[in-house]
């Protein structure tokens, strides 16, 4: 569906147009225009396609979705593409758009994603001095809201990791902690898979030859990659705790129960001097030293019972029991 489209020039915005009209502002002079889909069809990016001049696999790959985040370029058009993460139910899911960037035009396609750009148009005209740059602003103005979207969800995956970190050495905790560093882990890849490549994108951005339409803003996009690298640095810091936390959980898994097989190797040797000195007064032997001695049980259960009770106190003193 269309959101908008609107006409801007020397800055200012100069009108809501209907998407038929769009040819006739595109001739004026210093005037851009800047439109947003939401879930677009087929029709719709067709129509697109016929008045901005678009290069058929570029509709395509914004129609189909589910592309890598990337920067291409089609002869004076930029065709970038970048995710959108967003939690939903617990899960971190990723929507996309697709934004085509020319000399005097930019469309936004927004696919599965249930966060829009409309902040960003207000804050743009806001700033005329900054849109007076034109479609190059835009399209940094775009991606600096997609990249700021991050970091929330990056402190997010931070919080839920220092709280797991904080119960690692809990008793009994151990395996429910692997469980949800496992699911954290989930997550931090997902927003991984939707920032890596896009360092290398706005890298391409600013210094060296850099795109047409970027040409008068590449400090601006250096802004994107510089918050980019700290994205980057802050996810393999957190997957690298992350492999930690799962080794040390893996650990206490195995120092539990190495504490479990000391306790029955303790009472299983209690229970063995016990069983073996019944097993000597129970063999059916005629002549046995003390086999009638009146008192004789009494003093086989104290022997037993004491023999157990000295093996109690070492393995107790020994941290066995």
């Amino acid at each position: 569906m269309l959101i908008n489209c609107v006409a801007y020039q020397d800055g200012r915005k100069l009108a809501d147009i209907p998407v038929a009209d769009i040819d006739q502002w595109l001739d004026r002079p210093d005037c851009f225009v800047w439109v947003a889909l939401r879930d677009a069809s087929d029709d719709e990016l067709r129509q697109m396609q016929q008045e901005f001049g678009l290069h058929d696999l570029a509709v395509e790959d914004a129609r189909h979705g589910h592309q890598r985040p990337k920067v291409e370029e089609y002869g004076d058009t930029l065709f970038v593409v970048m995710k959108l993460p967003e939690t939903r139910e617990g899960e971190l899911d990723n929507g996309e758009v697709a934004i085509f960037a020319g000399r005097n035009f930019v469309l936004s396609v927004r696919n599965r994603s249930r966060q829009g750009f409309l902040g960003v148009r207000e804050r743009c005209e806001r700033e005329p001095e900054h849109l007076r740059q034109g479609a190059g602003f835009v399209l940094y103005a775009l991606m600096d809201a997609v990249v700021d979207r991050y970091f929330p969800i990056l402190d997010a995956l931070e919080t839920d990791l220092e709280e797991i970190e904080s119960r690692i050495f809990d008793r009994g905790a151990a395996r429910s902690n692997i469980q949800r560093l496992y699911e954290l882990k989930r997550r931090v890849t997902v927003l991984r898979h939707a920032a890596a490549p896009l360092l290398e994108v706005a890298g391409k951005l600013h210094g060296g030859r850099v795109p047409a339409v970027c040409a008068r803003s590449q400090e601006y996009f250096r802004d994107v990659h510089d918050h980019l690298a700290r994205i980057n640095g802050a996810i393999e810091g957190i997957r690298d705790t992350i492999a930690t936390a799962i080794q040390v959980n893996l650990s206490m898994v195995a120092i539990e129960e190495s504490e479990t097989t000391k306790r029955l190797a303790a009472w299983a040797a209690i229970f063995a001097v016990s069983t073996a000195l019944a097993g000597i007064w129970g063999m059916n032997f005629e002549h046995m030293p003390e086999l009638k001695w009146e008192g004789g049980y009494p003093m086989a259960l104290g022997l037993i019972a004491s023999a157990g009770g000295i093996l109690f106190w070492r393995f107790r003193r020994a941290g066995w029991l």
